[in-house]
């Protein structure tokens, strides 16, 4: 079941953070948590999943952090919410709700026919999409703005 959880926002702004904020060296955790105010708990959490999965690259050592792990026109909104997911798979979703003959063959099926056409959205919808409208919306980019081009 799809849903808008606290994670699945974390997760997203943080991959978004590491895209966006990029610079020669890795996104330190500490550099997310004050730009994003993502509590280091959840971000932790979902950076690991996130590498673990394939999303991100863990680079170790002092000035260690993250990097994307492919080109952010390759990564997805659905592939960020999926790895979420995962760690959510706890949580008990909507099918195994008992309910009415109504609500089995009419509401569920509606419901499922939504969260499908998001997430067909949400695969469409790319890192390098949000990272446009970041700049499209005039955020500053602290990786950028910190590149030296002089010779």
């Amino acid at each position: 079941m799809l849903h808008l959880s606290r994670k699945v926002l974390f997760a997203i702004e943080a991959v978004l953070d590491i895209a966006y904020h990029a610079s020669s060296e890795p996104v330190q955790s500490k550099e997310i948590t004050r730009r994003q105010g993502i509590p280091r708990r959840y971000l932790e959490q979902a950076l690991q999943n996130l590498v673990r999965d394939g999303i991100l690259v863990g680079v170790r050592g002092p000035k260690g952090g993250y990097r994307l792990a492919r080109e952010r026109r390759r990564i997805s909104v659905g592939d960020i919410i999926r790895v979420v997911r995962k760690m959510e798979t706890g949580k008990k979703q909507t099918d195994d709700i008992d309910g009415s003959e109504l609500g089995a063959v009419v509401v569920r099926p509606l419901w499922t026919e939504l969260q499908d056409g998001l997430m067909t959205h949400l695969d469409a919808t790319t890192v390098d999409d949000l990272c446009n409208r970041a700049d499209l919306a005039g955020i500053v980019s602290e990786g950028r703005k910190n590149l030296d081009f002089i010779i």
